[in-house]
C-alpha cells in the first residue's frame, strides 16, 4: 500500500479541474499575446538561437503532419479529454495522477480550443504556435510549439514514468501487491 492516504474522488477531481483551468488559461492568454504582438512568420530572437518566437498557425499535428485530417486530431483530443474526466470522476485517488492528468487535460483543452474555435472553422481550426527552440531539433525538422504542447509532451512522459513505476490510479503500486502475496510452495 501507499504510505499516503488516497484522495477522495472529489478532491482528485478538484485538483484535476483546477490545474486544467490554469494551464488552459495560460495557454490561451499566451496565444492571445502572441497574436497581438508578434509579426506573422518572422523570427523574433529572445535568447539568440536558444529561444526564439515565431508566430504561425499549425493546420496539422507535430511538424504540421496530417494537415488534411485535422478533424481526426480534434476527435482524438476530445476523446482523451473525456477519458481524463471519466478517470477523474471514477478512479483517480492518487495525488501524482491527479496532478499529471490535470496538467495534461489543460494542455489538451488548450489545443482543442484552437481546433474548435479558430479559423478556418469548427473541428479544423489551426493551432497557434509561437515558441521556437532550434537547438532542440538537431537533425530534425524545426518545431514550433505552444504552452499546451509543452504540457502535453511533459505530462505524457510523466504518465509513462508512473506506469513504469507501477503506480496505480489509487496511489498503490504493483510491487506492493507482489510483496503482500504469500510465497507459493513448489511441490515436485
Amino acid at each position: 500500500m501507499s504510505s499516503r492516504t488516497p484522495l477522495r474522488t472529489a478532491a482528485a477531481g478538484t485538483i484535476i479541474a483546477i490545474l486544467a483551468v490554469v494551464v488552459l488559461a495560460a495557454d490561451q492568454f499566451t496565444k492571445y499575446l502572441a497574436l497581438q504582438d508578434l509579426p506573422y512568420q518572422e523570427t523574433v530572437p529572445v535568447l539568440g538561437d536558444f529561444l526564439q518566437l515565431y508566430l504561425t498557425r499549425n493546420p496539422g499535428a507535430a511538424f504540421s503532419l496530417g494537415e488534411g485530417v485535422t478533424w481526426v486530431f480534434t476527435l482524438v483530443m476530445a476523446a482523451a479529454a473525456v477519458a481524463i474526466v471519466v478517470l477523474a470522476a471514477t478512479r483517480v485517488r492518487s495525488r501524482a495522477w491527479a496532478v499529471i492528468l490535470g496538467l495534461l487535460l489543460g494542455g489538451i483543452l488548450g489545443n482543442l480550443t484552437d481546433r474548435v474555435l479558430r479559423e478556418p472553422g469548427l473541428l479544423v481550426g489551426h493551432v497557434v504556435d509561437f515558441i521556437h527552440t532550434p537547438w532542440m531539433w538537431l537533425g530534425f525538422p524545426s518545431a514550433i510549439y505552444n504552452i499546451a504542447d509543452m504540457f502535453i509532451v511533459t505530462m505524457m512522459i510523466s504518465v509513462a514514468v508512473l506506469v513504469l513505476l507501477g503506480v496505480r490510479f489509487d496511489g498503490s503500486r504493483e510491487k506492493d501487491d507482489v510483496a503482500a502475496e504469500p510465497a507459493v510452495e513448489k511441490t515436485d
